[in-house]
Order: structure tokens, then C-alpha cells, then sequence
């Protein structure tokens, strides 16, 4: 076939790629936006002013952190006990969270929605939210490269895997990306950090604030208009899910797709 006419097909198979996912999120706003507040059962407590006091010092200490990163100007390089602190830094944190909220008396398995689906919607759900997030993820990329003026780069992280020499560094980062950052990040920043900003502000503030932070705390520029994008996402996927777990198997699923596009290249240059 001529390269013009596979060209043209790719394009036109681009643009309905475009059109599904924006479709498929236009309709979960719309939902969730049809839906009233989740009236609390008799004698149930949420959310309430120690966890303001408590998002906002994380928020904090994100952004301290982040800033100092974005401040570096000397790309840090990691040895795998780095990273293996960084694992038990993430689980320490989610500990800490998880330990005030129970200590609070708050019913973390029923707002988190841990029993809402079963496993097998909870793989299918995140699976069909997170396909169709890619190209919206895409499009994001090439408008800051073309409105910013920003080069795409890779993550820290992703460049560390790509370049790292032995396995235990390989499996550091695996489990790092694949098991503790889905479900660190989105115990701390959808359900926590979101819950909380929403019990007060409401879902479109919760989504905003949110996703600004979740951008800013992988302090990687070029980054920042797709991590916005993928943070909106998997926030909409949790409130439309009412599932914690739903945004969490995005995330690791994202993070594995990442991981296996590096270490296959040639699976994707088709």
C-alpha cells in the first residue's frame, strides 16, 4: 500500500482515538455532575477540620520538595538503596495517613469504596478509562510543547529505569512504579487530599487542586501538562466509580505500560 494512504488511515485512526476518549469523559463529568452529595449513615463522621490541618501540611511539604527538585540543577543519580528508601518512605507515608484516619474514626473502607465493585470491574473499568485517557494525555503533551514552547522529556524515574545496568535496580523500580506509587499516590492525593478539598470546596475545586499537585510533586517540567491530564483522569475515575481501587489499577496499569514500552522499544516503533 502507498505510505500516504497508511499515513492517512493512521491520522483518521488518531482522530477517532480522540473523539472516544474525549466522548467517554464528556459522559463521566456529565454523571458526575447529575449526581447529589453520598448522604453519611447514621453516627458516620468525614471528613473534617484536623484533616484540612493535615492536607494542608502535606500539600506543603509536597511543594517544598518539589521545588527543591525543580531547583537542582544537576541531575541526581540514585543507587538502589535510594530507591528502596524511597519505597519505605512512600508505604510510611500511607501508614501515616491511613493510622489518623483510623485513629479519627473514620470509615476509610466505605469511602474509599473498597467493596463497591469486584475485582473483575475494578481491572475493566480502569482499563477501558485508562485507554481512553491516552490520547487526551497525548494531546496535552503536544500543546505545552507547542504552546510553551517546553521539549518532551522523560521522567527521572523512567530515565533511571532505561539506564540502569543491573536487575535488582530494575526490580527496585518495578515494584516502586507498578505496587507502591498507584497505590501510595492515589490512597494520598484521590482519596485523601481530593476527599478532603471536596468536603469543603466542592468535586471541581477538589479536581483542580488536586491534580495541580499531583503535576507539580513529580517536579519534572516537561511533564507537567500530561501528569495534570492523567491526575484529572484518575480523579474522575474514582468519583465516578465511587472505588478507590479503580484509580489505583489505572495508575499501576499506566506505570507498567510505561516501564514495558522501555524495556521493548522496538515493540512500538510499528
Amino acid at each position: 500500500m502507498p505510505e500516504s494512504f497508511l499515513t492517512a488511515i493512521a491520522a483518521i485512526a488518531n482522530l477517532l482515538f480522540l473523539v472516544g476518549g474525549v466522548y467517554i469523559y464528556l459522559s463521566v463529568v456529565r454523571q458526575v455532575s447529575a449526581r447529589p452529595a453520598v448522604a453519611l449513615e447514621e453516627g458516620e463522621r468525614r471528613f473534617g477540620w484536623p484533616e484540612v490541618v493535615l492536607a494542608c501540611s502535606l500539600a506543603a511539604l509536597f511543594a517544598f520538595s518539589a521545588e527543591r527538585a525543580l531547583a537542582q540543577t544537576v541531575k541526581p543519580t540514585l543507587e538502589p538503596n535510594d530507591l528502596i528508601a524511597n519505597v519505605v518512605i512512600s508505604l510510611g507515608l500511607l501508614v501515616l495517613v491511613a493510622a489518623f484516619l483510623f485513629w479519627r474514626g473514620l470509615p476509610v473502607s466505605r469511602i474509599a469504596g473498597f467493596n463497591v465493585l469486584p475485582l473483575w470491574r475494578v481491572v475493566t473499568t480502569g482499563m477501558v478509562l485508562l485507554f481512553a485517557s491516552y490520547p487526551l494525555i497525548v494531546l496535552g503533551d503536544l500543546l505545552s510543547q507547542r504552546v510553551l514552547g517546553v521539549p518532551s522529556s522523560r521522567q527521572g524515574i523512567v530515565e533511571i529505569f532505561s539506564e540502569s545496568q543491573t536487575m535488582q535496580e530494575r526490580i527496585i523500580i518495578i515494584v516502586l512504579a507498578v505496587g507502591v506509587a498507584p497505590i501510595v499516590e492515589e490512597f494520598v492525593f484521590r482519596f485523601f487530599f481530593y476527599g478532603v478539598v471536596k468536603r469543603y470546596l466542592g468535586r471541581f475545586v477538589g479536581l483542580l487542586t488536586n491534580s495541580v499537585l499531583f503535576a507539580f510533586v513529580h517536579a519534572h517540567i516537561p511533564s507537567a501538562a500530561p501528569l495534570f491530564i492523567l491526575g484529572a483522569c484518575l480523579t474522575l475515575a474514582y468519583e465516578w466509580s465511587g472505588s478507590i481501587l479503580v484509580s489505583m489499577s489505572m495508575h499501576a496499569l499506566f506505570n507498567s505500560l510505561t516501564l514495558v514500552a522501555l524495556a521493548f522499544p522496538e515493540w512500538l516503533q510499528p
